[in-house]
């Protein structure tokens, strides 16, 4: 049974809780019924704690579902929230007798407790206690001793529960120390409880002043860092980058840039001699969202942004107490809309939103005073407790009415993120934001929001017209039309009707006015253009043709009309009816205006023969949308006079869009050849001499040069064909000078060049009798010779004509002969210097002395077997094969290690000394065999080291080892 306090706390709770403000009934609409089933749940709910205290409570701190009190008997109880039929209780006593209890600090995931204590007279000084959640055993830190700590910095980037991490410690007396706590399993070398202890900072510069709030945070995925602190009249924010995350004391960085510079601070006048700092997480690892530091005028909040260099703190405002002279709370916390005031003797919730009283608790007498209220950072519960009781508050969707306070303050956008998709409540904001644009002349703006709402289409329509806001109209019917769903056929062919006649009636206007080519004009057709390519729209105006035909035909706008057509796919039929009519050119512009392929090819040969031209200029600006091939049917059409159109568009295929098909060139050459011959020679020209590489057939060209008698271009034909002496043949008959091009043009094949131009010099000789001309063959052709056009002279010829020639070839003989003696005796001479060169490598020596070292190992050189080269380089035998090993050859490679294994063999033998002289000679060949391997170049200097240039230092089945060695 509830107990009549308890339900006394109830009743004062319900009677002194003010209720959200309820739905307002201007912003009510037809589209929606507002009715409460059942009451809602208090926004705060307090419940009582069912716990007795043995003695008076001091102190209580909750973090992570881990609550930590302590009680005036000097017990301290830690109770795990998840079990709380188990508390655990530890002794105080023996650190109590001239100090006392002044702070309890619980850092985020309740592995770390420390208790601060404080004199109770000038000689004692002060202590801290440390307490992890692995052990019950306080500890001493021995070097806070003398320093009352105030606030603490824990770390919210730790979650080990042996070291702290780096934290921040406050004093009474403005110090600001870094250090970092661990237990004595993960201590480094260190014999006390602190891995180090430094001063950062002092806020007071040599006063007294204390440090009552305290925390920093480092930014996600960056080295920046922000520390927040504040005294009873001034809020510090220090920003920086730590540079080196391991170096210690890790935001000593930070500080130290301010020992220069001033720091920044929000003063606030305030003769209390206490501040508090709180902050609103909105998940448990991310940054704070929000701040909130008390002060005698107020709460001084805000908003946290890190983006910023000089501040983090942003949108900052101060929170007047509620009623003004009621004083400064004892303490407070922060939710994400509202901040919770504690008294001594109730609760005070205010909305941070719109400062207004939202909520009050008064607490029975009989619990004793309140002494403070807390919050879990990482869970978010909110705990009260007075001297004899704890108490648990339930937020319970204080959102519920942050949309109205948005409402009200016009941020609309706020507003409906927070309506958490209730419709009636989205609707009441769309209609006070549309009203609001609409009041202040913004009827675009207006009439968009109108079309999302439920009102009524006849009002808002109205509303609009009343003020002749024909664009703000459209606007909302078009949107209006968006919402319909396919069904609403009714609904839709009504709204698209509507919008037409309203953009003829404009247009028309203009038309008046003659305006029909401003910008106006231009716009307004293209907003019509757009509306009539919506789908519903589309299929609107399928259904009623008929209607909407003849609406455009009462407004004269035969534009619009045919552009209507096309888009109901009914271009056809009025391509045809201008047909028809023998209207060409308009059944033209149609064609053009809609830029469908298949009507190009369908209507192409019936356009042709009359209007030729403008026909080849619309093919030509379609580019490369069409198929030139499919397009030949109509240019077989126009007769000789109109085939220069033809051409014309032929030459842009071929020219412009690179066509390959060989239809168009087979139909541009013969349309070349019967009308234009002088360009045939330029196209064949441009198509080239490769058989592979020309677009057209040769064959039918030739047969089409053939029948016109097209001498010259039958030539190139044909020597495309490879008829050689055929198109020799054909230019002897037109230039001689064109069958020499003609004759020269087989570079691969002499033999055949040589046919060609003897051909050539005996129809010079024989048909023209022009001794002189053929002469000049033997310049013009390297392999035509006098002795080979000889025989084509009569025998009544005399030598006279020859002499110059002869002399000439005999020359030429005569100085090759020379050349070939030349020859010889240089290579007599280079083989007796080889001769030379090889007697003297015989009887050349060198010197090794002691202290020669090898050149790859630099040990001495003496030590093992060793090769000694001509260039200088000595290298010991065994190094020098692990060396030149991996360059040889695999051929080489391999024989190398069959010789290895032979001399090895010998080797092994027990009878080595008693071997005979063949045994010996095999070994020696065997010896011999490896040094013309190893030995036959300098590994330095040789032409391997050469060769070898591009190969890898590490191989690539060596890399992966090599890597690993490395790392």
């Amino acid at each position: 049974m509830t107990s009549m306090f308890d339900q006394y706390e109830q009743a004062s709770q319900r009677f002194k809780g003010t209720m959200g403000p309820t739905i307002r009934p201007e912003m009510s609409t037809t589209g929606f019924i507002h009715m409460k089933l059942e009451e809602e749940a208090p926004m705060f709910s307090k419940q009582k704690v069912n716990f007795s205290p043995t003695d008076r409570i001091t102190h209580l701190a909750v973090s992570s579902e881990l609550l930590v009190l302590t009680m005036a008997n000097n017990v301290l109880l830690r109770i795990d929230l998840r079990h709380p039929d188990k508390p655990e209780e530890i002794e105080l006593g023996k650190y109590m007798s001239h100090l006392k209890l002044s702070g309890v600090f619980l850092d985020p995931l309740g592995h770390h407790l420390l208790l601060s204590l404080s004199s109770r007279n000038t000689e004692t000084p002060a202590e801290l206690l440390y307490l992890s959640r692995k052990t019950s055993k306080l500890k001493q830190p021995s070097k806070f001793k003398g320093h009352e700590v105030t606030a603490v910095g824990w770390n919210f980037g730790n979650d080990s529960d042996g070291t702290t991490g780096p934290i921040l410690l406050g004093t009474s007396k403005g110090l600001i120390f870094e250090t970092e706590i661990c237990l004595e399993g993960d201590r480094i070398f260190q014999s006390s409880l602190e891995q180090y202890w430094r001063q950062v900072f002092d806020i007071g510069k040599g006063n007294n002043t204390p440090i009552t709030g305290l925390e920093f945070h480092r930014v996600p995925g960056s080295e920046k860092y922000f520390v927040l602190v504040t005294t009873p009249n001034r809020l510090y924010q220090f920003i920086g980058y730590v540079s080196n995350s391991d170096e210690k004391p890790l935001l000593q960085q930070i500080f130290n840039s301010y020992l220069t510079v001033p720091e920044g601070f929000q003063e606030i006048p305030s003769s209390l001699k206490y501040s508090k700092l709180q902050f609103y997480y909105p998940n448990a690892k991310g940054l704070p969202k929000t701040f909130a530091w008390l002060t005698e005028p107020g709460i001084f909040y805000g908003q946290l942004d890190t983006s910023g260099h000089d501040s983090v703190l942003t949108n900052s405002q101060l929170l007047q107490y509620i009623p003004p002279n009621s004083g400064a709370p004892i303490a407070f916390v922060i939710t994400e809309f509202h901040a919770l005031l504690l008294y001594a003797d109730h609760v005070k919730g205010i909305s941070l939103l719109n400062h207004e009283l939202v909520f009050e608790d008064i607490y029975n007498e009989s619990f004793g005073k309140l002494v403070n209220i807390v919050q879990d950072p990482i869970k978010g519960t909110l705990w009260a407790f007075t001297e004899k009781a704890v108490f648990r508050y339930k937020v319970s969707r204080e959102e519920r009415n942050v949309w109205q306070i948005y409402v009200e303050k016009g941020e609309f956008e706020l507003a409906k993120q927070y309506c958490k998709d209730n419709p009636a409540h989205i609707d009441q904001v769309l209609v006070k934001q549309a009203e609001m644009f609409f009041n202040n002349k913004q009827y675009e703006k207006s009439a968009v929001h109108y079309a999302e709402t439920q009102s009524s289409f006849e009002e808002i329509a109205l509303k609009f017209l009343q003020v002749w806001q024909i664009e703000a109209l459209k606007t909302f019917l078009k949107k209006k039309l968006e919402g319909l769903r396919i069904q609403d056929k009714t609904q839709i062919t009504m709204i698209v009707i509507w919008v037409i006649e309203l953009f003829l009636n404009q247009l028309g206007s203009l038309r008046d006015e003659g305006k029909e080519n401003t910008t106006e004009y231009i716009t307004l057709q293209k907003e019509l253009d757009s509306f009539l390519a919506r789908p519903q729209v589309i299929e609107c105006v399928k259904n009623n043709k008929g209607t909407v035909y003849d609406l455009m035909a009462s407004h004269g706008d035969k534009q619009n009309l045919i552009k209507l057509t096309i888009i109901n796919k009914d271009f056809e039929r009025v391509i045809r009816h201008h047909i028809y009519k023998n209207n060409y050119l308009e059944a033209l512009d149609v064609l053009k205006s809609q830029n469908r392929k298949e009507l190009f090819y369908a209507f192409a040969p019936s356009l042709m023969p009359f209007v030729p031209k403008q026909m080849v200029n619309a093919l030509i600006s379609q580019g490369r949308s069409l198929n030139p091939s499919s397009l030949i049917p109509a240019l077989v059409t126009l007769d000789d006079d109109q085939a220069v159109e033809a051409i014309r568009y032929l030459e842009f295929c071929v020219n412009s869009l690179g066509c390959q098909q060989e239809a168009i060139h087979n139909f541009l050459l013969s349309l070349y050849a019967r009308l234009k011959p002088e360009n045939l020679m330029e196209y064949l020209a441009l198509q080239g001499q490769d058989p592979n590489m020309v677009r057209y057939d040769i064959r039918y060209a030739l047969r089409l040069c053939q029948e016109r008698n097209l001498t010259e271009a039958c030539v190139q034909l044909s020597a495309l064909l490879g008829l050689w002496e055929a198109a020799v043949d054909l230019a002897l008959s037109i230039d001689v000078n064109l069958a020499k091009m003609t004759a020269s043009m087989p570079q691969n094949d002499p033999e055949l060049r040589k046919k060609l131009w003897l051909k050539i010099a005996k129809h010079v000789v024989r048909e023209k009798d022009d001794i002189q001309q053929a002469m000049q063959f033997l310049q013009q052709c390297e392999l035509i010779k006098i002795e080979d056009i000889l025989p084509f002279f009569s025998d009544f010829v005399t030598i006279d004509h020859f002499k110059d020639a002869i002399c000439t070839s005999l020359q030429e003989y005569n100085q090759h002969i020379q050349d070939l003696k030349e020859e010889m005796e240089e290579a007599t001479k280079s083989a007796q210097v080889i001769r030379e060169e090889i007697q003297t490598f015989r009887n050349r020596y060198a010197f090794v002395q002691a202290r020669d070292v090898c050149s790859i190992c630099d040990l001495q050189l003496l030590m093992r077997p060793f090769y000694l080269f001509p260039c200088g380089h000595r290298f010991h035998s065994d190094c020098l094969l692990t060396e030149l090993s991996p360059m040889l050859p695999s051929g080489k490679k391999n024989k190398l290690h069959d010789l290895q294994r032979q001399l090895a063999a010998f080797s092994s033998r027990d009878d080595n000394v008693s071997m005979g002289s063949a045994t010996m000679s095999a070994r020696d060949q065997v010896k011999a065999d490896i040094d013309s391997i190893i030995a036959s170049e300098c590994l330095y200097c040789g032409e391997m080291m050469i060769r070898s240039i591009d190969r890898p230092f590490i191989e690539d089945e060596d890399y992966e080892r090599v890597m690993k060695e490395w790392e």
